[in-house]
């Protein structure tokens, strides 16, 4: 218990709950594991919702597939991070998007609607979950934001600049989540003419990059 407990400890949702609590807590939300390997189906769109999902190891990624069969990645999460919480809490019954393991995984599964509601019990916990599930949706609605300002961007190199700044922080050097196909899925882009936009940027000397690792570079 108290190694699942460090594991997931900086997931938001757990702000302000105790280590002595946290056992009470798993069993209130009928807390359940499973192991997934990489690339294995973890929900399939059209999955039902009533659940969510929080990793204890490894990386996921949530993609959508459109009528023609086209894939666009939304996110990739790693370890500690929340999923389905957004299409749970707005009622939706059915997943409108996949989530796939990018590598071998381990998922906790919680029931959403015990996180939201006070059970018989009255644990003492509940309102602060309720706050917390608050914040991490209002949280993810920032990032939806950021991504959506990222594929207004008009020109493959406007979306690349623009992706590259909310990766970096305050640091030139940053690794982000993605490799090629990946990332090329998330921008809404063809790979090949993101891959030549990447290489023209790195022969202008506007940017450095080996696999995922890239630098910006003073002009």
């Amino acid at each position: 218990m108290h190694t699942i407990f460090t594991k997931i400890k900086s997931n938001p949702l757990f702000n302000g709950i105790a280590l002595h609590d946290f056992e009470k807590l798993l069993h209130c939300l009928t807390a359940q594991t499973t192991a997934y390997q990489k690339d294995d189906v973890i929900w399939l769109s059209g999955h039902r919702v009533d659940c969510i999902g929080l990793i204890l190891s490894g990386h996921v990624k949530i993609v959508k597939e459109d009528i023609n069969g086209d894939i666009s990645i939304l996110t990739e999460l790693t370890t500690s991070a929340l999923f389905g919480e957004a299409f749970a809490c707005a009622g939706i019954a059915h997943s409108p998007v996949t989530v796939q393991a990018a590598t071998d995984c381990e998922i906790l599964f919680l029931d959403y609607k015990r996180i939201i509601t006070s059970c018989p019990a009255a644990c003492p916990f509940h309102s602060r979950l309720i706050a917390n599930m608050l914040q991490i949706l209002a949280r993810k609605n920032v990032l939806l934001n950021q991504k959506i300002e990222i594929l207004s961007k008009r020109t493959t190199r406007a979306k690349l600049l623009s992706f590259f700044d909310t990766q970096r922080g305050t640091s030139q050097r940053f690794t982000i989540p993605y490799n090629r196909e990946e990332l090329a899925h998330y921008l809404c882009v063809d790979r090949s003419a993101m891959s030549n936009e990447l290489c023209k940027m790195r022969d202008e000397g506007l940017i450095h990059f080996r696999k995922n690792e890239f630098e910006i570079l003073d002009t």
